[in-house]
C-alpha cells in the first residue's frame, strides 16, 4: 500500500503527517511565530571566542547567538580545502567513503586551535545545522549544503558521496559515473536516497538548479552587511514534498486553496518522477480528525503506551538523555517465561521505532528491555531493533544489549521533539513531574511561621497567604496543629485564600515585614 502525505494549513499553524500503510509514522509542525532555521544561511559577525571549548559564537541576528564548534569550521574559506567526511543532507543521509577524500593539508590545518583559525570581529558565511532547542542557541556551520531534490551540493569541496541507502552496486555506480561527468571541478555533491533510478537529465537538471541557487546566495551576500539573513530554505509545505515524497507516495492531500496551488506547481517541475495524486480537501471536518491523526498526535504526549499484548513502554524525556522501560505488564505468555519476555521485547522494538520516529526523539536513548538470561534471545531483539531502524531517516548507532538488558543508542537530533513543539515545562513542578504534597507544604509553612516570630519578638500577628487546597488543608487536617504552633510561638495566625496562588507559593507577612 502507497504511502500518503497529508498537510494541514493554519495562519498560525501548518501540520504535515506522513502516512505509511494508513498509519502515521512521522508528524512535523511549524507555528507561524516559531518557524524553524534549519537549512538558513546567514552572514555573521564572530563575537566570543572560547578557546577552552574550541567554540566561537556569532551573531546571526538571532535572540541567542549561534553556536559554531571548532569542527564546524570551513577552512576553505582560509584556503585550504575542507574535509566533508561528516557532511550530510537534510534527511541525516550520510554521504559514504569521504573520508578518503581528506587531504593531510586540510586535516593538519583543522587541529589548529580555534582562536588561530578565526578572529573576533570577523565576518562569517553560516548555516543553521540545527535549530534553536530550549535555552541553547542554534547550531551552525561554515560548511555550506544546499539540497535538492536528487542531489545535495557542497560549493567548497570536490568530493561525491552517495546515500547508503542506495544499496545497489551497479545503481551506485550509475549514479556516481552520472554526477561525476556532469559536476564541474572542485564542486562537491551527496547522491541522496531519491536519486535511485533517476535519468541523467533529471540529475543535470538538479545541478543547474543547485548552481544557480548558490550563485544567488554569493550576490546577495557581496550587498548585504553582518547581520543578515542572506537564504530562506523552503517553508514546511514544500521541504516536506522535497524530503519525503518518494516513489512511495502516492497521493498529497491538503486543505489550502493557495498551498494546493503551489504543491502542484511545485511537483510539475522538481517531482516528476513520483507523479502523485494532489488533492485539496474541502471536507467540513478538520482533516487531521477526517484521517485521525489528532488522536495519534495526543498518543505521542503520553508518556506511557500500551503494546497489543498487554505490555507497555514508559518514554520518560530528560535533559541529558531519553529512557524508555519495557514492561511486560498484563501478559504473561502461554509457554516459558524466556518465551513470554522475548516476545513483549519483541513486540516493543517495533512500537519503540515507531515512536521514536513519530515524537522525533533524539539524542541519547536508553532502552531498558525485559531482564533475558539467553544470549540468542538477546541477539533476536539486538537485529530486531537494528533492522526496524534501517527506515528511519534520521541516523542512529546502537550497541548491542548489556548483561543488564539495557540498549544505548544515538538518533540524530535537527529538530524540536513533538514534545517540546507543543509542551512547556509546567509552572508548578518545573519539569520534574511531580509536587510537593499539600501536607509537606503546610509543614513548611509552620517552620516558616517559627521564623519570623522568632525573628520578630514582638510580632503577635502572622497573616498566611495560600492557594485553597493548602487552605484547606490548613484549616481540616492541620488545624490542630496550628493551635499548638501559636500557643508555642504567642502570635495568632489568620490564613487569608487566594485562587490565583499555586500550591508551593504561600506568603507568610506579618505588619513589619513580608517573607515567603
Amino acid at each position: 500500500m502507497g504511502s500518503e502525505i497529508i498537510i494541514n494549513v493554519e495562519p498560525y499553524e501548518t501540520r504535515v503527517a506522513l502516512l505509511e500503510n494508513n498509519t502515521i509514522s512521522e508528524i512535523f509542525i511549524e507555528r507561524s511565530r516559531e518557524k524553524g532555521m534549519t537549512g538558513n544561511i546567514f552572514d555573521g559577525t564572530i563575537v566570543k571566542i572560547l578557546p577552552g571549548m574550541q567554540v566561537a559564537f556569532v551573531d546571526i541576528g538571532l535572540e541567542r547567538s549561534g553556536f559554531l564548534h571548532q569542527s564546524d569550521i570551513n577552512m576553505g574559506e582560509y584556503g585550504v580545502m575542507p574535509n566533508f567526511g561528516r557532511s550530510q543532507d537534510q534527511n541525516g543521509e550520510m554521504a559514504e567513503d569521504l573520508d578518503s577524500y581528506f587531504n593531510r593539508e586540510g586535516f593538519l590545518e583543522a587541529q589548529r586551535p580555534i582562536e588561530e583559525r578565526i578572529k573576533q570581529g570577523q565576518e562569517i558565511m553560516v548555516q543553521v545545522v540545527k535549530d534553536p532547542i530550549g535555552s541553547k542557541g542554534a547550531r551552525i556551520s561554515s560548511y555550506i549544503t544546499l539540497p535538492g531534490r536528487y542531489l545535495v551540493y557542497m560549493p567548497s569541496g570536490n568530493q561525491l558521496g552517495i546515500s547508503r541507502r542506495i544499496e545497489g552496486k551497479q545503481e551506485r555506480e550509475r549514479l556516481q559515473g552520472i554526477v561525476d561527468e556532469l559536476r564541474q571541478p572542485n564542486k562537491g555533491y551527496i547522491i541522496r536516497t531519491a536519486a535511485e533510478g533517476a535519468t541523467r537529465e533529471e540529475l543535470k537538471s538538479d545541478i543547474d538548479f543547485l548552481d544557480r541557487m548558490w550563485e544567488g546566495i554569493l550576490a546577495k551576500n557581496e550587498h548585504t552587511s553582518a547581520p543578515s539573513l542572506i537564504h530562506r530554505d523552503l517553508d514546511i509545505v514544500l521541504r516536506a514534498l522535497r524530503d519525503l515524497c518518494s516513489r512511495e507516495v502516492t497521493k498529497i492531500v491538503i486543505d489550502s486553496q493557495a498551498d494546493y496551488k503551489r504543491c502542484v506547481e511545485f511537483t510539475e517541475k522538481f517531482l516528476k518522477d513520483t507523479n502523485p495524486i494532489i488533492e485539496l480537501y474541502t471536507g467540513s471536518e478538520p482533516i487531521f480528525d477526517a484521517y485521525d491523526l489528532e488522536i495519534e498526535i495526543e498518543r505521542a504526549l503520553g508518556r506511557k503506551v500500551w503494546l497489543k499484548s498487554g505490555g507497555s513502554i514508559v518514554i520518560d524525556q530528560t535533559e541529558a538523555l531519553v529512557a524508555i522501560d519495557v514492561n511486560t505488564g498484563k501478559f504473561v505468555g502461554k509457554r516459558s517465561q524466556e518465551e513470554t519476555i522475548l516476545k513483549t521485547n519483541l513486540e516493543a522494538v517495533k512500537e519503540i521505532v515507531f515512536q521514536l520516529k513519530l515524537r522525533n526523539i533524539g539524542g541519547l536513548i536508553i532502552i531498558d528491555f525485559i531482564d533475558m538470561e539467553k544470549e540468542s534471545s538477546k541477539e533476536k531483539v539486538y537485529n530486531a531493533l537494528e533492522h526496524a531502524l534501517r527506515t528511519d531517516r534520521s541516523r542512529t548507532t546502537i550497541l548491542r544489549v548489556s548483561e543488564l538488558g539495557l540498549v544505548e543508542m544515538t538518533r540524530k537530533r535537527t529538530r524540536e521533539s513533538i514534545s517540546q513543539v507543543l509542551w512547556q515545562m509546567c509552572p508548578h513542578c518545573e519539569g520534574k513531574g511531580m509536587t510537593k504534597s499539600p501536607r509537606t507544604i503546610s509543614y513548611e509553612i509552620f517552620r516558616e511561621i517559627e521564623r519570623v516570630a522568632g525573628k520578630n519578638p514582638i510580632t503577635r500577628k502572622i497573616l498566611l497567604n495560600v492557594s485553597p487546597r493548602i487552605g484547606d488543608n490548613l484549616l481540616e487536617e492541620e488545624n490542630e496543629y496550628i493551635e499548638k504552633l501559636e500557643s508555642k510561638t504567642n502570635v495568632e495566625v489568620k490564613i487569608n485564600v487566594l485562587n490565583d496562588l499555586s500550591d508551593e507559593d504561600f506568603e507568610v507577612s506579618t505588619l513589619d515585614i513580608n517573607l515567603k
